[in-house]
């Protein structure tokens, strides 16, 4: 069965300052991205369907897509503020900020038509959880949505706090993707804040780093959904309601609407979430070049 890699790549790093989408972190100068188009090559995926703004195009082809369309099919998908809204529907005054990754995943809805993967651009998963979700999209008999769960203290910086969705499980089920802000290591170990105080939480739940299996009836699924984010929560929050595949997927669930499978995975994240987390991540990566993990020059 053929597979696709879904990359969200539309967003601009608020936090980070730029477009950390496109940033050379490998040895040889690579973006991220790079090495998770080099990753789902190899282990096994079709396509790669990038999600990006129509402003970034020309670069971004320039600089990463058309190197990675030498070895793989590519196609693009552009993300703007007027993608996919339905007719008489008015965006906010003043509003500029994304309608969010669940929106970004519908503008895929006629270029997507097979099981795919979907990542964020500017995460590395580490090559182990690609080949696993891989797997598990391409076994027919495999009909349940699928989420890579990562160890949380896996997952986290040493300069500054970061989001992440906790999961709970039943069964082997996802039973719960609860959102999480600023989660931070402090001396007691890691919490999260949240109604004006710290919460303990368990270094060693599994989080989601937005890396999920899907097929398509579950654009169909968004489609309904950002109606009623639409009608509901941007009403509520007009400059700042954001339509999250997390939070899509919790509703799905706790509707009975859906199953999704809790995979897991023990590799390290990379992440630049700020600029001062650069450093640690060039290192990472270099170490995994060192080891023969990668080429040194993954498109050579």
């Amino acid at each position: 069965m053929k597979t696709t890699l879904v990359v969200l790549a539309a967003g601009m790093g608020s936090r980070y300052g730029g477009l950390k989408q496109m940033d050379p972190l490998g040895p040889n100068g690579e973006a991220i991205l790079e090495f998770s188009a080099y990753d789902a090559i190899r282990a096994g995926f079709d396509k790669i369907v990038f999600i990006i703004k129509k402003e970034m195009e020309k670069d971004f082809i320039e600089l990463i897509g058309s190197k990675i369309a030498e070895k793989i099919e590519v196609e693009y998908v552009f993300q703007g503020m007027d993608s996919m809204l339905p007719e008489g529907f008015e965006i906010p005054e003043g509003r500029t900020k994304p309608w969010g990754t669940a929106h970004a995943l519908l503008c895929c809805k006629d270029v997507v038509k097979e099981p795919f993967a979907i990542i964020n651009a500017d995460d590395f998963y580490g090559k182990g959880s690609y080949q696993t979700l891989h797997d598990y999209l391409a076994d027919e008999t495999h009909k349940q949505y699928a989420l890579v769960g990562y160890i949380l203290e896996n997952t986290l910086t040493d300069n500054g706090s970061v989001t992440r969705g906790i999961c709970q499980s039943k069964d082997g089920l996802l039973s719960e993707v609860k959102e999480c802000a600023k989660i931070e290591k402090h001396d007691c170990g890691v919490q999260y804040f949240e109604n004006d105080e710290w919460v303990d939480v368990d270094a060693k739940s599994l989080v989601s780093m937005n890396m999920w299996g899907f097929y398509p009836d579950f654009i169909e699924k968004i489609e309904e959904k950002f109606h009623v984010f639409l009608e509901e929560k941007v009403k509520e929050n007009p400059m700042k309601a954001e339509f999250l595949i997390p939070v899509v997927v919790d509703e799905l669930i706790k509707e009975g609407n859906v199953d999704v499978k809790l995979l897991s995975s023990d590799e390290k994240w990379f992440g630049v979430t700020y600029q001062e987390d650069k450093p640690n991540v060039k290192a990472g990566i270099k170490n995994l070049v060192d080891k023969n993990e990668y080429p040194n020059g993954l498109w050579k």
